[in-house]
């Protein structure tokens, strides 16, 4: 069935809405266990080292399927990480600048850090065009 079926389209809003709302228990949850600040940079890092492996692994292994990749990267990791919290956070945090910048690089450098380690993992899997 071509992914632009209409049975197609309705099964990925379903997978994007099952993996979001899983997606959004778990940032709650991190919340509850973490402070503001240290639970939105855990999420994000987290969040973006997941979601290295969910899209390289598709280049080295190809062993999700497009269903699963569509539940975990754009719903659940979606809905896991949050730009808009952490661009928040970082505001409230004015006037102090040291905070402000402390929070903002914390964010990138782990995001791309995360990124970086999961395309790493993802090349390790065995059998598949990386490992």
């Amino acid at each position: 069935m071509p992914d632009d079926h209409p049975i197609a389209i309705v099964e990925s809003l379903v997978l994007v809405a099952l993996g979001g709302f899983a997606g959004a228990n778990a940032r709650y949850a991190v919340g509850l266990v973490l402070p503001s600040l240290p639970a939105t940079l855990a999420v994000n890092a987290v969040g973006s080292l997941a979601l290295g492996f969910v899209l390289y692994e598709r280049a080295y292994v190809g062993a999700f399927s497009e269903p699963a990749r569509i539940a975990l990267g754009t719903g659940f990791l979606s809905s896991l990480t949050t730009y808009s919290t952490f661009a928040v956070q970082t505001v409230g945090t004015f006037p102090a600048p040291v905070p402000a910048l402390g929070n903002v690089l914390a964010n990138y450098a782990l995001g791309l850090a995360g990124i970086l380690i999961g395309r790493s993992a993802a090349r390790r899997v065995p059998g598949g065009a990386g490992g």
